[in-house]
């Protein structure tokens, strides 16, 4: 490159007329300056123009980047055609990295670098050029635009922006398997040279993976690869610039591949006979054992299924996959019992749950274990020969008698002997007893099948050898009936017939009703007794269904004569022994219409005369009532209008005294003076001594002294205080009307001619009418000259 640019630079100074020769010619542009002519004089007097065709010539320019020389690397010339050497023309640069990056001769129009430049920092720089007259200042040609272009070099390493990668490729694949593809970016210019051209190779990872050289595409490079053997592998892959050359750039990177399960691989047992010892006590439902086939492949593709294979004991058993061990849990279904079967042995087959059918051809994808199981022997409680025992008992069974019996019996080896007892939460009354030896049961108490029908309680069994082994069953004894209990009649005993009865009608059905329970059912009969006269009022008839209705024989029954009839029925029941009762049903005359309604029954309506109605007897009594509140209210307002003459009697003149201020103790002051005595005139005569009591004297917080002139007032005052205290018909004190010295406090100070010191004559009102309106009227009357009597006190 840098022999390329001497020789650049070469063949722009052998040129001629002022042109500046481009470096690459099939790029060259031409830059003409505005027509520029001087103005000539003819022979005839006109002006005539003379076009100079001179301007500057230039392409781009370019410049080494990463230069490292100790002078400033030189880029170019500019030159116009109007310099003619005799330095009259002054160049400018003006632009990117005018005077920072690139500076020019102001006389040659050299330009040179003054820095290192960085192609990938910034490719090209836009400048632009001009010529400027020294002496004035003016440009000689229009400003031209050129552009300075970092040539590149090859100064950057592949890079892998995206490494170090991950990926994954199942195992099992064939040669050529894709697995990933890989990117190197180099930061130099890809438009020239090889610089930026980047081959990929493999440093590290052969021969298992390859990788395109040109695309980046890693392979698998050999087959079966066996995760169960290998399963990470990590590649280190090369990217190298100037097509792989020798001096050309490279970066690496990682690339960490694992190879993912198929599942190429069947269940194994580790061994062919399992060997389990199971209690025979174990429950129904517990799990007894485990085994395990190994399966290396993983994740869903060692996910393994147990099954018994049918045969010899596998109906006892049964077997499930433990999801997080895979190991094959077997389960009990039905009890063990040492003493009827001491081993069993089965098949279990252990398979794959899902299948890849690729490998089909490799053989199946199962295996299969024997399980050999040794019933333990264990020390059992007895066992009852029935779950639940029932017996019957009648209630009239004498205590002690034996009504059955339980059995239970040691089924171990040492058939140890069982001792039975009753539980005694189950039966805390003690109705029953069972010998303990035996098993037999007995009453213990007279049963009552009325009070309580069945019995359940429990009896528990133990073995001697062992007494904390037990077991346990229900007994249920239910108690037959006795019939013990007479019949009765189900239903009121009182009946009616009404007066106008005719022979032969039914005037009231009954049915019985016995306390006993017949297993068969109840049939009773009904009859009259035998005790009753001859020739009955009333009969009965037995309909034999267990009911019968009351017959009146006769017509014209009276209350008058007589109001109530007894009928005694005899009810026997059919149970054995027969039970049999009397029962007198009371049969009441009644008055009836034509219908045989009853409209009364009661004997005091015997007496009453006829077509008076009880609604008619209702009114009465009602319009009674009415009169005597009349009467009672009439005589009360008569004693209150006596009551209020005498109060207001014009005798007592009490009633008009005025009080002021009477704060009294209200309605419930009761005790302050005798009221009565305002009422009464009377009372003042007879006692003359007053009943109130004396207030006390007002204490005022701040007295003021009484003025001194108004001497002859309060000893007035207190004069008329005296004679009303000793006055015993002068009113109380709670009505008294008080005058006192109202003082100075008051902001207009007293009005009242008691304090005063001068007469009203001497008095000048008139500034009661700066007081306000509120003292107009008063001051409109004082203001008019009238003469006032000094001596009067309002």
């Amino acid at each position: 490159m840098l022999t390329r640019n001497c020789l650049s630079l070469l063949l722009w100074v052998l040129f001629d007329g002022g042109l500046l020769t481009p470096l690459r010619p099939h790029l060259r542009q031409t830059f003409e300056a505005e027509p520029r002519g001087n103005a000539v004089t003819g022979a005839e007097g006109k002006m005539s123009t003379v076009r100079v065709k001179r301007g500057w010539v230039w392409n781009q320019f370019f410049v080494l980047e990463e230069y490292m020389g100790s002078e400033p690397q030189y880029v170019g010339k500019l030159h116009s055609d109007l310099d003619k050497g005799v330095g009259s023309v002054k160049y400018t640069l003006l632009g990117d990295g005018a005077g920072t990056v690139f500076t020019i001769d102001e006389t040659t129009g050299d330009i040179h670098a003054i820095r290192s430049l960085d192609r990938e920092e910034k490719p090209f720089y836009t400048l632009r050029a001009q010529a400027v007259d020294i002496e004035t200042r003016k440009p000689l040609e229009p400003e031209s635009e050129f552009i300075i272009k970092v040539q590149d070099i090859n100064d950057n390493e592949p890079k892998f922006l995206d490494g170090p990668y991950v990926a994954s490729v199942p195992e099992m694949s064939p040669v050529g398997a894709y697995v990933l593809q890989v990117k190197a970016t180099d930061a130099d210019d890809p438009t020239y040279g090889n610089s930026a051209r980047v081959v990929y190779s493999i440093l590290q990872g052969q021969p298992y993976f390859s990788i395109d050289p040109k695309t980046g595409v890693i392979r698998t490079a050999l087959p079966n690869m066996d995760r169960e053997v290998k399963e990470q592998y990590q590649v280190l892959i090369q990217a190298k610039d100037m097509g792989g050359q020798l001096g050309g750039l490279a970066g690496t990177t990682t690339v960490n591949i694992t190879l993912t399960d198929v599942n190429d691989n069947p269940p194994r047992f580790p061994k062919s006979i399992f060997h389990l010892k199971v209690p025979e006590s174990s429950l129904v439902g517990s799990a007894i054992g485990r085994i395990r086939a190994v399966d290396p492949d993983s994740g869903k593709n060692a996910e393994i299924e147990y099954t018994i294979v049918p045969g010899d004991g596998g109906n006892l058993f049964d077997i499930s996959t433990d999801e997080l061990t895979q190991e094959g849990v077997i389960k009990l279904k039905k009890p063990l019992d040492f003493e009827t079967k001491k081993a069993y042995t089965f098949k279990v087959e252990a398979s794959n749950v899902h299948l890849d059918h690729r490998f089909h051809s490799v053989g199946p994808f199962k295996d299969t274990a024997t399980v050999k199981i040794n019933v333990l022997d264990v020390d059992e409680p007895p066992v009852f020969s029935k779950p639940l025992y029932t017996m019957e008992v009648y209630e009239d069974t004498p205590v002690g008698t034996i009504i059955g019996a339980v059995t239970a019996q040691d089924l171990d080896v040492a058939n140890s002997a069982v001792r039975y007892f009753i539980d005694w939460k189950s039966d805390m009354d003690n109705f029953f007893t069972i010998d303990g030896t035996e098993g037999t049961i007995a009453t213990n108490e007279l049963l009552d099948r009325e009070s309580t029908a069945q019995y359940n309680f429990s009896i528990v069994a133990s073995k001697i050898s062992n007494p904390l082994l037990t077991s346990k069953v229900n007994v249920i004894i239910s108690v037959l009936d006795v019939n013990e209990f007479p019949p009765e009649i189900a239903g009121p005993y009182e009946s009616h017939v009404c007066e106008n009865a005719k022979p032969g009608q039914v005037i009231q059905i009954v049915g019985a009703a016995d306390k006993d329970l017949s297993p068969a059912g109840h049939r009773f009969s009904f009859r009259l007794s035998p005790e009753i006269t001859a020739k009955p009022n009333f009969t009965v008839h037995d309909y034999r269904n267990n009911s019968a209705g009351i017959v009146a024989r006769r017509s014209g029954y009276s209350r008058r004569q007589q109001e109530l009839h007894f009928l005694p029925v005899v009810i026997e029941d059919g149970s054995y022994p027969i039970q049999s009762s009397t029962n007198t049903m009371t049969i009441r005359v009644c008055r009836c219409d034509s219908d045989g309604t009853i409209l009364s029954c009661n004997a005091e309506a015997i007496f009453l005369p006829v077509g008076l109605s009880t609604g008619a007897l209702v009114a009465i009594l009602l319009c009674i009532v009415i009169l005597l509140v009349i009467v009672v209210l009439y005589v009360a307002l008569r004693r209150q209008k006596k009551k209020d003459t005498l109060m207001t009697s014009k005798e007592d003149i009490r009633d008009n005294v005025i009080h002021y201020d009477d704060e009294g103790g209200g309605e419930e002051d009761t005790q302050a003076f005798d009221i009565g005595a305002l009422r009464n005139p009377k009372v003042v005569e007879e006692n003359k001594m007053r009943r109130d009591i004396k207030p006390d004297a007002l204490r005022l917080p701040r007295p003021r002294p009484p003025a001194e002139d108004n001497t002859n007032i309060r000893d007035f005052i207190n004069q008329r205080l005296r004679e009303n205290d000793g006055d015993p018909s002068a009113p109380p004190y709670d009505s008294l009307a008080t005058y006192a010295y109202e003082g100075n406090g008051s902001v207009a100070e007293s009005l009242s001619s008691i304090d005063s010191l001068a007469t009203e004559a001497d008095q000048d009102y008139d500034y009661l009418s700066d007081w306000g309106p509120r003292f107009k009227v008063l001051a409109e009357m004082f203001g008019e000259e009238e003469s006032h009597n000094p001596d009067k006190v309002t």
